[in-house]
């Protein structure tokens, strides 16, 4: 449906949070610089669907600032460019106009440093499904040239933290329910510490414990290793929760940003209606949560 190729996944080269730390520019780590975590300016992607169609435009014209620290939440209908947003930021796919800074590095010009600095999680994580987890984790940590050994014992603490017994650690990743593999695909990204770590619905998928237990880990990630963090999400009890900021996407534009406090008084003001942030997004986007926009393809969303 699309004419333009992912790339390879990111990478990183060792678990230490603060040797990752030291990839990103010493300005935008200083407690007084202004540089962003990530810098998102006149952002646009478009696909072509058909060779007898306009091109969709899944992204237009968007620009974010994030700061370092912060847990950024992107809200969006299926198909509003959410995803499309992250994998342009993941350097999985080229922009058509626009840039994007990660730390202060060009995520073009600096490719290789870029990766160095994030990981990415999708709601369509692969996996080797013969291995078990404790495999699929040490294989991707050889891959991005971890240590064996300190890779193992990470390996273990993240999935327990997660909630996975020692037990199932050994079982094939086919034997598992999807919840549990995204639980694996988490704890694949945070394998690395990421300083800037792009969540696409991380808990789509899992029971509300397992959900609560990823949503729990996130906020310990951020507190522990002054993580930066984009978040996107279907679930509005989840983006008010972890997010200092959230930004609402609809038809591949910003159409408005801000806390939840700050974004549900404005449209008490303005349009009345509950205090919620579903009335938020009902009047800025005119749509629910699931329901999908149309002429978008899967690719697009």
């Amino acid at each position: 449906m699309t004419v333009t190729a992912e790339r390879e996944p990111a990478q990183v080269a060792t678990l230490d949070p603060a040797a990752i730390a030291r990839e990103a520019s010493p300005e935008a780590l200083s407690g007084t610089s202004r540089t962003p975590a990530l810098l998102i300016e006149h952002l646009s992607k478009r696909f072509v669907v058909g060779r007898k169609r306009k091109p969709v435009t899944a992204v237009h014209d968007v620009s974010i600032r994030i700061a370092r620290g912060e847990i950024y939440g992107i809200l969006g209908a299926n198909g509003s460019g959410k995803s499309t947003l992250i994998r342009l930021v993941s350097t999985l796919l080229t922009l058509d106009e626009g840039r994007v800074a990660v730390f202060g590095h060009d995520i073009e010009r600096e490719e290789m440093r870029v990766k160095r600095l994030i990981n990415r999680v999708s709601v369509d994580a692969a996996f080797f499904k013969k291995l078990s987890p404790w495999e699929n984790l040490v294989y991707a940590a050889r891959l991005y040239g971890l240590e064996a050994g300190p890779a193992q014992r990470e390996a273990v603490r993240i999935l327990s933290r997660l909630g996975i017994k020692e037990s199932r650690m050994s079982r094939p990743v086919e034997q598992m329910s999807r919840g549990m593999q995204q639980k694996v695909a988490i704890a694949r990204a945070l394998l690395t510490s990421p300083a800037l770590l792009l969540l696409d619905e991380p808990t789509t998928g899992l029971d509300p414990r397992s959900k609560l237990d990823v949503q729990t880990f996130i906020e310990e990630l951020r507190a522990d290793h002054d993580a930066t963090i984009v978040l996107t999400t279907h679930d509005l009890d989840e983006a008010e929760r972890l997010c200092d900021r959230i930004a609402l996407l609809n038809d591949g534009r910003v159409v408005a940003e801000g806390t939840a406090v700050e974004l549900k008084a404005q449209v008490v003001r303005d349009h009345g209606g509950a205090e919620t942030l579903e009335n938020v997004f009902m009047t800025y986007t005119g749509r629910s949560l699931d329901e999908d926009v149309e002429e978008e393809s899967d690719d697009a969303e």
